[in-house]
């Protein structure tokens, strides 16, 4: 009723109902850790969203209408997840990006599905999340343990040519599945390797010291660090395996090592090698014009240069802005279908496409860390 005694009057005073709906903005929700071990990464991808809204606002919106970011915190928590997310949409959210842990990811998406919203995954790696059973509209842009997987076994395989392997590897659908793609690419590459250690933890642990005296016991050539709390688990676990003198070559999984990682494991971390798919001030992204807009609008707001995780942030809402003004609609299905298997020029992170099943294609990139700095191999 107030909805139409507001439209009444503006009629009498001849503005028109265009004029009401002009005004109003577009509700975009955002889903993240905010608080715990990965609430600082969390936090740095919530801004990362609000930079790119700024863009997008500075540029017209999306269908002439300004980008309103509501953000959650889910604390690590699967149902603390979906309870914001049912939040979430009965405020009437447009999209809902989300994703650092991938349990949580996989709680939240039939709640999504099932409240009529698109749901974007940014960080969250793990293979069922695209599998269609939770969303069968499903979209990620950051790499899948698959595409990570296969990236660390040649590493190891082609590269170390290590013949005696650890895992350290967090003990959840994330963790798991990723030491499941790199030993499945092992044996797709016919490598013979001694899997001569393997510890399990969960994701708030940030005490190592036993479970790398039993790899340390192993005298490994190479060992797996699959880590996602990089608040706390991944920089004590490079600490606690620089203190234990740990033998042979430390590799982390794809993309859990970011500057911040770096900055707290401090010394512990010149050594260790990586791999990742998006480097703010590296070839080719740093003469990328979108992605210049990016970092320095970044800097302008909340003054730091983005990571890998924030600029995953950032284009999913570049992306989805690109489809609903394409499409001139906020439909989910539309949108989602225009992304799924769909190209874009001009992100941040270049001229992308998605895969049928809603995963981004990504060119991975390997690291190692030499005094205190990602230095890229060419």
């Amino acid at each position: 009723m107030k909805l139409i005694r507001t439209l009444a009057a503006m009629l009498a005073l001849g503005l028109g109902a265009p004029a009401l709906v002009q005004a109003q903005t577009i509700k975009v929700g955002t889903i993240l850790p905010l608080s715990g071990g990965a609430g600082p990464q969390g936090q740095h991808v919530t801004n990362a969203i609000q930079t790119m809204a700024a863009l997008i606002n500075e540029s017209g919106g999306v269908l002439g209408r300004k980008i309103e970011i509501v953000s959650r915190d889910d604390e690590s928590t699967p149902a603390v997840g979906v309870s914001r997310a049912t939040e979430l949409i009965s405020l009437g959210v447009s999209v809902i990006i989300e994703g650092w842990n991938s349990p949580v990811t996989l709680a939240m998406q039939p709640v999504i599905a099932r409240g009529g919203v698109l749901d974007i995954t940014a960080i969250s790696k793990a293979d069922p999340i695209l599998s269609g059973e939770g969303n069968p509209l499903a979209v990620r842009l950051n790499s899948s343990n698959s595409q990570d997987g296969a990236v660390i076994a040649n590493y190891i395989a082609n590269i170390a040519k290590a013949k005696r392997v650890a895992f350290l590897t967090q003990n959840d659908a994330y963790g798991n599945g990723a030491q499941a793609s790199i030993e499945a690419e092992l044996k797709r590459l016919n490598h013979a390797y001694e899997k001569v250690a393997e510890e399990k933890f969960p994701f708030t642990q940030a005490d190592f010291r036993v479970a790398l005296t039993n790899v340390q016991a192993a005298k490994p050539d190479l060992t797996v660090a699959i880590n996602a709390n990089e608040g706390l688990g991944m920089p004590a676990t490079i600490r606690q395996a620089r203190q234990a003198r740990l033998p042979g070559v430390l590799v982390a999984a794809v993309g859990t090592v970011a500057p911040s990682v770096i900055e707290v494991a401090g010394e512990a971390a010149n050594g260790l090698v990586g791999a990742d798919i998006y480097f703010p001030q590296i070839e080719p992204f740093s003469s990328n014009p979108a992605n210049q807009r990016f970092v320095a609008k970044s800097l302008e707001m909340f003054k730091y240069t983005p990571d890998k995780f924030m600029a995953l942030g950032a284009a999913a809402l570049q992306i989805w802005a690109m489809a609903a003004n394409e499409l001139k609609t906020l439909d989910r299905e539309a949108i989602a279908k225009r992304i799924r298997g769909g190209k874009f020029k001009g992100t941040l992170m270049g001229d992308v496409s998605f895969e049928p099943n809603g995963q981004l294609g990504s060119k991975h990139y390997l690291f190692t860390v030499q005094a205190g700095k990602i230095v890229v191999q060419k």
